[in-house]
């Protein structure tokens, strides 16, 4: 069954958005904060992935070059994305968010890392501090960046889980772990979180017994 749903799924979202999340440097930290913050909206993901590559398009992958566009300008990039209900208030968050992170931590999350004592609960908790960032988008955050924080490992979000019951794979994020290797495991959670999203459990389960 995991073979089956890495083979139709296993893909993460930081690969898709050819996000380097493992370097772990300001930007590509920065980035995937922004892609984070774009998903949280109900939105449908495909529109959330177009979203967070124009931004990137734009060259807006660092607190101190997003800061630095107008909420117009963001707004408008947004928009031609298809990004259009949540537009304005978007652009809004992404600024302040922009502008939190060079407050607090001089553009750098890797700074709020260090402030959470690289414990993941703090980080889970520092991460919501940022206005658009709720629980929930906490936990997008984190299944991906583990494989750049390794005191998150193994993170699973609720959905995945839950998804890991349905599909009889396991019920806890450490037996899950067991199944793969570690490089491997954001790649599982993502390809548990796509398969609720696409909702083929069926074509899933198929795939495991052909």
């Amino acid at each position: 069954m995991v073979s089956a749903v890495l083979a139709k799924h296993g893909r993460t979202y930081c690969d898709e958005l050819a996000i380097n999340i493992a370097r772990n440097t300001p930007s590509v930290l920065f980035r995937w904060l922004c892609a984070t913050m774009l998903f949280s909206a109900r939105i449908n993901s495909r529109t959330a992935i177009a979203a967070s590559m124009a931004l990137t398009r734009r060259g807006w992958t660092s607190a101190r070059k997003m800061a630095a566009s107008t909420w117009e300008e963001r707004t408008h990039v947004l928009n031609g994305a298809g990004y259009a209900r949540y537009d304005e208030s978007t652009s809004a968050k992404l600024g302040e968010a922009a502008d939190l992170l060079l407050d607090r931590y001089d553009g750098d999350l890797r700074r709020l890392r260090e402030e959470a004592g690289r414990d993941a609960g703090n980080e889970h908790r520092l991460i919501q501090q940022f206005k658009a960032i709720g629980p929930v988008c906490a936990d997008i955050f984190c299944r991906e960046i583990q494989a750049a924080w390794p005191e998150l490992y193994p993170f699973v979000d609720a959905v995945a889980l839950d998804t890991a019951r349905q599909l009889k794979i396991s019920d806890t994020a450490r037996n899950l772990a067991t199944l793969v290797e570690r490089d491997d495991f954001p790649r599982l959670v993502a390809a548990l979180v796509r398969t609720h999203l696409a909702g083929d459990y069926d074509e899933v389960k198929r795939q495991a017994v052909a």
